[in-house]
């Protein structure tokens, strides 16, 4: 008789009632027949106990609040019409309601979600038929590790026998970042689940991260793992003020953070006493976390001020997202539409920088319809998406020129000439639209981080094309 043989035996003498199962000892592999090389029992501690998904550009797009028309029309969202699963998210799901291997039989399955749309939000889960695939449902806009604590104690489950999926991963908006720092294994999927590929890649890191849970490990979106230290409070850094609100006293603090450019929170009453920032003024200071739990700058010593220099120029800027930024930039999108008043303060010819964001606005491909319809081939179409070598995400890219801002009615904006001159169909336009006059690159990329509205950025002078500041 073999050991594995004896344990088995002597277990289902002992405990016959607690455990109304039989324990298989004998290894399994993926095909159903025994082997020797890994046993069931550790396959099943190498599935998460809780597997977490954000919903907006994770498991489908567009984000809710993009939906502007619907918002104005008082109606909600259709599912597989408005809004779409990803390709690899439909995948998945399927998968998990169906388990013909009963791989998911212990696991649990959760929806965290920031949207402020949360009716919307529940009507899809409703639609797409997937309430009852998930166990747990947090949706409400506020803090990401709120769910997590939320979720931890209605289930029961630690951090770390948690997966997280989720499209946001630093910053002001970001997720897998602080719910990986309470030791949830998260992962960044900044195009949503778009292929199969992604789900499975992080089930295969999760059984190896699962031997020493290392807190705040990310995957990453190309499938490399970012593992990020605690913090060190007595540790020193440097940056400059990138925004401040003066009124409820406090501002952010852009700085270089293990080489990803990270803006901080700080308040007035940290600063030293009697003395008054403003933007641009580089300050020392040191990382802790606030009485929120939040990461803020403390012990701030202010280094110098007014550090811009004659040869430096201060500009509005306004930041847009792929695809629709490269082709503002590359001359193809001649009119920018919004449904705010953001550039109707500014007269024609103004003069702004544009500034690319950190995401691919999800608008479902419909933009690559309206530009065929005006004769472009696939290759020009590509070639009018794409920014040139040196410039990318995140970046101040080009200077433009605002012409007249204008109010539109539908029926103008469904012109099929206005829709290619915006690049979307014209219910997916904003009713006020701002004439781009001209555009061109600036003569270098500068790496800047995006904020909403228009913001102001202090770039070289020698940056900008010929011409420009001579007018």
């Amino acid at each position: 008789m073999t050991a594995a043989t004896l344990i088995s035996l002597l277990l289902s003498l002992l405990l016959p009632h607690k455990f109304p199962f039989a324990f298989a000892f004998a290894p399994r592999h993926a095909n159903g027949a025994t082997g020797s090389t890994s046993g069931r029992a550790v396959y099943l501690r190498s599935v998460p106990s809780l597997i977490v998904f954000d919903l907006d550009n994770t498991l489908w797009t567009p984000e809710l609040y993009q939906l502007r028309s619907i918002a104005r029309d008082n109606r909600h969202p259709v599912a597989h019409r408005d809004v779409k699963l990803f390709p690899g998210a439909h995948k998945i799901i399927q998968q998990i309601k169906e388990d013909p291997e009963k791989r998911f039989v212990s696991t649990k399955f959760a929806v965290a979600s920031r949207t402020k749309s949360v009716d919307w939000a529940h009507s899809l889960l409703d639609q797409f038929e997937l309430r009852d695939v998930f166990d747990f449902v947090e949706i409400f806009p506020g803090d990401k590790k709120q769910h997590f604590r939320n979720l931890r104690r209605a289930s029961g489950i630690d951090f770390s026998e948690m997966l997280f999926f989720d499209d946001a991963r630093d910053g002001k908006y970001g997720n897998c970042e602080p719910v990986s720092s309470l030791g949830v294994l998260s992962v960044h999927t900044p195009h949503g689940i778009y292929e199969e590929s992604i789900w499975t890649n992080a089930l295969e890191h999760y059984k190896e991260w699962s031997v020493h849970r290392s807190p705040r490990t990310i995957i990453e979106w190309d499938n490399s793992i970012t593992i990020g230290s605690a913090v060190d409070v007595n540790q020193r850094h440097k940056g400059r003020v990138k925004f401040l609100n003066r009124e409820k006293r406090f501002g952010f603090i852009e700085y270089d953070q293990q080489k990803v450019i990270s803006d901080l929170f700080f308040h007035f009453k940290d600063l030293p006493v009697g003395q008054v920032v403003k933007e641009g003024d580089e300050l020392n200071f040191s990382v802790s976390p606030s009485k929120n739990g939040k990461l803020a700058a403390s012990n701030i010593e202010i280094l110098n001020k007014s550090i811009y220099d004659s040869n430096t120029v201060e500009m509005r800027t306004f930041s847009m997202n792929l695809p629709f930024a490269a082709l503002l930039a590359n001359g193809y999108k001649i009119l920018e539409t919004r449904n705010g008043t953001m550039f109707t303060p500014y007269p024609e010819g103004t003069k702004m920088l544009l500034h690319v964001g950190q995401r691919i606005y999800p608008d479902g491909d419909r933009h690559l319809e309206i530009m065929k319809s005006g004769g472009l081939t696939d290759n020009e179409i590509r070639t009018l998406k794409s920014l040139p070598p040196g410039f990318a995400k995140g970046m101040v890219v080009a200077i433009v020129e605002l012409g007249k801002t204008f109010e539109t009615t539908l029926e103008q904006r469904c012109d099929p000439n206005f829709q290619r001159a915006v690049g979307a169909y014209g219910q997916d336009s904003g009713m006020r639209a701002t004439e781009i006059r001209r555009v061109e690159y600036l003569k270098q990329g500068i790496k800047v981080s995006g904020q909403g509205g228009i913001f102001k950025v202090n770039v070289n002078k020698d940056v900008i094309p010929n011409g420009w500041l001579d007018e």
